[in-house]
């Protein structure tokens, strides 16, 4: 979607769509004015009868724009100007763009306007609409014969200056990586199992490294794997006869003396729960176990494309979890890739055994500081719903960066204990830890299990198991893959040092 920057009055612009930005309780701006001297005050007609709030999300279309260049103007709600954060105005813009994408081929102009958007700065804003331009026209229907959802035409930014108009143009390039990294993250996980699987999953990323000489690609195969020490990794493997991979991706951008960071990320492509067999209506969206690896994925090709001048290394396990006469069972007892050993007591708590076998490489790799993601556990999605990430870390003033990374990008994300008496939960009689702590604190006992491969590294884990697939379509997001936590990720690795 090409991306442009004017300072062309909106008037006079000829689009499909003039898309204008409304604050509660607060006079139009001066873009928004002549707007509507243009259309012979039906704006102000409109806010009069109470009909053109402007609270956070209200959609007003106008279909016949007479008196304006452009064919159809929308209104968009940012709500009051106190309450406008980075995630409400992204709220707003996502709905925005979904209420003219219903039809292919629109193109669209934004009006922006720095002056009634409280923290949301005219850079941010430009960063956000481009970004959303993108991910609001993207739906996850690869296999209906009529598509609902179509990607914009082009998207053109309205400034009131030509001054800044470089500036601008350099934040919307920006908002275009990031949206699509994200949109390629949706797209992994909405693909169907059939489509995404171990082998499928580790071609694509070596397509994308391909494409940056700043990046390469290394897969492990089950023989490498097995060579590796990857025990636990490939228990989970062995009932599918989707052979496993580990995807390696590194960007040293940083210079030789530099840290490095790594995201490691689940990908479980799809999961059965094994020999513990989820209920149908548990397993139906099991093709977004893989999202952790997804999210990895995309953040490292926006990470890329961005020329960060950082080293950063992505690192994905990929298995199915299927049941065969080759599964692994409850009972068994694994040893991974540091010699831990792990008494499977739960077939279905199969992401932190891939992990497990993942963060020890990344701790042998001599990696400075360490952030790994997955849909791990529902007790996450009781404790904290399908919208907040849960965050579980030993290195408090490390878990703040990410924190603050989060907030920045208006990404949802919450603090989680990680008391030693929640060790407890995971002792096993038969080896040195087993695989779940019941039905009590499970998100924080996920997480003390993972906390003993990181080898005393700085390490977060993100438990995406809510936000990284959304379970309904609603205005301001499509059902399906929602490319969380990609945007932090960038974030973290721009400013982690």
């Amino acid at each position: 979607m090409p991306i442009h920057v004017s300072a062309q009055p909106p008037a006079t612009l000829e689009v499909d769509w003039l898309i204008a930005t409304l604050t509660e309780q607060e006079e139009f701006h001066p873009a928004l004015r002549a707007l509507d001297a243009a259309l012979d005050g039906v704006l102000t007609r409109l806010r009069e009868r109470g009909d053109l709030t402007g609270k956070a999300g209200e959609i007003v279309k106008l279909p016949d724009a007479r008196g304006l260049n452009a064919a159809r103007l929308l209104v968009v709600g940012l709500g009051k100007p106190s309450a406008i954060t980075t995630a409400s105005f992204e709220k707003s813009a996502v709905t925005a763009v979904r209420a003219v994408t219903d039809k292919a081929s629109r193109t669209v102009a934004v009006v922006l306007n720095s002056s009634s958007t409280g923290p949301v700065n005219l850079l941010r804003q430009s960063e956000l609409w481009a970004a959303c331009g993108l991910v609001g026209g993207r739906g996850q229907a690869f296999h209906k014969t009529e598509t609902d959802r179509f990607p914009l035409k082009d998207l053109t930014l309205l400034i009131e200056s030509g001054s800044v108009e470089n500036e601008v143009k350099s934040a919307a390039a920006k908002g275009r990586i990031l949206g699509d990294a994200v949109n390629l993250t949706r797209e992994l996980v909405n693909r169907t199992p059939e489509e995404m699987y171990p082998e499928s999953f580790a071609r694509r990323a070596r397509q994308l490294a391909d494409e940056f000489s700043s990046l390469t690609c290394e897969v492990w195969d089950e023989e490498r794997l097995a060579d590796e020490n990857m025990g636990a990794l490939l228990a989970v493997a062995r009932g599918s006869v989707k052979a496993p991979r580990m995807v390696i991706l590194e960007y040293l951008h940083g210079g030789p003396n530099a840290p490095t960071l790594a995201f490691v990320g689940k990908g479980v492509t799809f999961d059965s729960g094994g020999y513990s067999l989820k209920p149908t209506d548990g397993m139906l969206t099991m093709k977004c176990d893989m999202a952790g690896a997804a999210t990895v994925l995309g953040a490292m090709n926006a990470i890329a494309e961005l020329n960060l001048k950082v080293n950063v290394i992505g690192l994905m396990g990929l298995v199915e979890n299927l049941v065969s006469g080759d599964a692994y069972k409850l009972g068994d007892v694994l040893k991974a890739r540091n010699g831990v050993t792990i008494e499977v007591a739960n077939t279905d708590a199969e992401g932190r055994l891939v992990l497990a076998d993942v963060l020890s490489y990344a701790v042998d790799r001599g990696v400075d500081k360490i952030i790994d993601l997955a849909t791990l556990t529902g007790a996450c999605v009781v404790a904290l719903g399908e919208d907040v990430v849960g965050t579980f870390t030993n290195a408090p003033a490390w878990e703040k960066k990410v924190l603050d990374a989060a907030e920045t990008c208006g990404e949802p994300i919450w603090p989680m204990p990680m008391f030693d008496n929640f060790n407890e939960l995971i002792k096993s009689d038969v080896a040195d830890v087993k695989n779940t702590g019941g039905r009590w604190g499970g998100a924080v006992t996920a997480a003390k299990f993972l906390e003993k491969f990181v080898g005393g590294k700085e390490w977060v884990h993100l438990d995406i198991a809510g936000p990284a697939f959304a379970s309904a379509t609603k205005p301001h997001r499509e059902g399906g893959g929602t490319g969380a936590m990609v945007r932090t990720l960038v974030e973290v690795a721009s400013h982690w040092k």
